[in-house]
């Protein structure tokens, strides 16, 4: 291999995206949203990027700690090795959690570079194209302050720009979050409408009583209902509804998917390959999906999941946007944005050489930051 091709940097900084107003859900607040950012530099000084949600952990540090120095010296050809080798050499911290969303990030700036240096998109360098795909727009953000009747309004406003999929998350009350999803339905009877429940529940019958309680409202399904953890107590849930459920953001890791899939836990396994294995580690679990016949479908991160999703010849699979600058995401805000055509079927995004352009340098400067390589400002 030529050795152009040799990993010789790999840096981090991190970005505190700020909000509009906080993002509440019970105890868990968002004043800002954190993200680390990656840059993985060859000896030919192409680079790769790549970035995700620390969700408040020291991601930065753990590339800093123990993943840099394993693909530093190595050739990003072999960067599928590299990441089992970083995996299984602390398998106790890169089998889950933070190290694992470290890892993914890290994996997912190996193949852009790698794609920068074919000088092929990703979707082309994965063996694919990239397609129209089918977009969800998440909705009703922050969920304190956008009430039924903005809701209702924001839904009419992007049904008008031809999106027919959304997804609001639960509200600070039950009584407001069933009132939302209401005025969202009445906006849009034919969408398709899901709810994220944010973790909120922590006993079946309370989320049963509370998905039979707007079963008028006709959910596509309901997400993220309990903490992550307990598939028994999931798939109880799953018997006593007929709405379907959805499960899985911020997972990944250790008996991931398959807890879930062998409980029968859930309709849909939910994947991120920003903090699941990037797409070295992350196509095993749509391959534990395919071979169960449960569907699989993407949390956010729109810039890499309808690239690789396509690529892989998933063109099904929803991808979903945040309404920019609501609070969602403000990092992916700050890029290229789709647009829709017939059907509510985005267009593929402007193609380049890898991801394409994966970090807006102004807004990232314009952000609170901690930069020691400076790779934000070039």
């Amino acid at each position: 291999m030529a050795s152009s091709s040799i990993i010789t940097d790999v840096s981090v900084a991190t970005i505190q995206g700020q909000l509009p107003a906080p993002v509440v859900f019970g105890d868990w607040i968002m004043k800002e949203r954190e993200f680390a950012v990656v840059r993985m530099r060859a000896a030919s000084g192409q680079e790769g990027w790549a970035f995700t949600l620390t969700r408040d952990g020291a991601v930065a540090e753990q590339i800093r700690r123990t993943i840099a120095s394993v693909y530093v010296g190595a050739d990003v050809a072999d960067r599928t090795r590299t990441y089992r080798t970083a995996w299984r050499r602390s398998l106790a911290s890169h089998g889950g959690g933070v190290g694992l969303r470290a890892l993914s990030i890290v994996d997912l700036a190996a193949w852009d570079l790698a794609a920068k240096l074919a000088d092929r998109s990703i979707a082309e360098f994965l063996g694919g194209a990239a397609k129209p795909m089918p977009a969800t727009a998440i909705i009703g953000y922050p969920p304190a302050t956008v009430d039924a009747q903005k809701i209702g309004e924001q839904v009419r406003e992007l049904s008008q720009a031809a999106w027919n999929r959304f997804k609001a998350p639960i509200a600070p009350t039950f009584e407001s979050s069933a009132a939302r999803l209401r005025a969202a339905r009445l906006a849009a009877p034919n969408a398709w409408l899901g709810c994220d429940a944010a973790w909120m529940f922590d006993d079946v019958d309370k989320a049963a009583g509370f998905a039979l309680s707007i079963a008028d409202v006709k959910l596509g399904w309901f997400e993220d209902v309990f903490p992550p953890g307990d598939a028994v107590q999931l798939a109880e849930l799953r018997r006593k509804i007929d709405t379907p459920i959805a499960m899985g953001d911020e997972q990944g890791g250790s008996y991931y998917p398959q807890a879930l899939i062998l409980a029968k836990a859930v309709d849909v396994v939910r994947v991120d390959l920003t903090c699941m294995g990037g797409i070295t580690g992350g196509r095993r679990i749509v391959d534990e999906c395919l071979a169960a016949g449960v569907a699989f479908s993407t949390h956010m991160f729109a810039h890499v999941h309808s690239q690789v999703f396509s690529g892989w010849g998933y063109t099904d699979c929803p991808i979903e946007w945040g309404v920019p600058w609501t609070g969602v995401d403000p990092y992916a805000d700050s890029l290229a944005q789709p647009t829709l055509g017939p059907a509510g079927l985005m267009h593929p995004l402007p193609q380049s050489a890898g991801f394409g352009v994966m970090l807006n340098r102004d807004w990232a400067l314009s952000q609170p930051h901690v930069d020691p390589g400076h790779i934000l400002a070039g």
